[in-house]
């Protein structure tokens, strides 16, 4: 967003553009970098342990809130498009993922549908060579309400000894009609005979609010390059 200006025409209040801007901020893909997390993190069924999320309003609701104020109305508008008619007064924000794909120079592109069936529960779900860069590519929809700060966090183990850990921000999404798609950063598969074997791993995906969409559980391998 860019302030929430728009020409000579007068905008809605400070007061109310920074209560918009707490719900409704950055709606596309919003790349940011996640602050690191000192200390040990204690959870409990994916929440913190202690954290109080902040109160849930639907959509619905914040669009509906100040209708008569005509500014805040087209401005709200502008950013939800025609979105408004498929509205449903759900207060929890719902992401649905629909795919995993590998991007590699290797072999291109591989894609998982999600969630993995039951028959490739503990499959290695691709290979890489070692010293090959890759990428993992997400495609997810956003239901219901804003889904704001959704962050990952992907750990490797080998042998039952953890050897990766990476986290990023994906962003903070509106509910859209379209999926979204999302490309993590890139990595890069380490060399040598030590390095070559089976590998487990588990990503989870959850928003500033601590509230967990997703644990994936997967297996890769990584061989010798020939």
């Amino acid at each position: 967003m860019e302030g929430g200006k728009r020409g000579d025409e007068a905008g809605p209040s400070s007061e109310k553009l920074k209560e918009l801007s707490e719900k409704l901020s950055e709606f596309c893909h919003v790349e940011e970098e996640e602050e690191e997390e000192d200390g040990e993190d204690h959870r409990s069924n994916g929440v913190a342990a202690g954290f109080v999320p902040g109160p849930l309003v639907s959509l619905k609701e914040q669009i509906e809130k100040d209708k008569d104020d005509d500014s805040l109305r087209r401005w709200k508008q502008k950013l939800l498009g025609s979105l408004e008619s498929d509205l449903d007064g759900q207060m929890e924000p719902e992401v649905k993922f629909h795919s995993i794909g590998i991007i590699s120079d290797d072999f291109g592109e591989i894609n998982t549908p999600l969630p993995v069936d039951e028959n490739q529960i503990g499959r290695v779900l691709f290979t890489l060579k070692e010293g090959s860069e890759y990428r993992l590519k997400l495609a997810f929809s956003v239901l219901h309400n804003i889904v704001s700060g959704l962050t990952y966090s992907n750990t490797v183990w080998k042998g039952g000894l953890q050897v990766d850990q990476s986290k990023g921000m994906l962003g903070t999404f509106a509910p859209n009609r379209e999926p979204y798609e999302h490309t993590l950063e890139e990595e890069t598969t380490p060399s040598g005979v030590l390095a070559r074997g089976l590998y487990s791993a588990k990503l989870k995906f959850e928003d500033d609010d601590k509230r967990c969409y997703m644990e994936l559980t997967y297996s890769f391998e990584i061989k010798k390059r020939s």
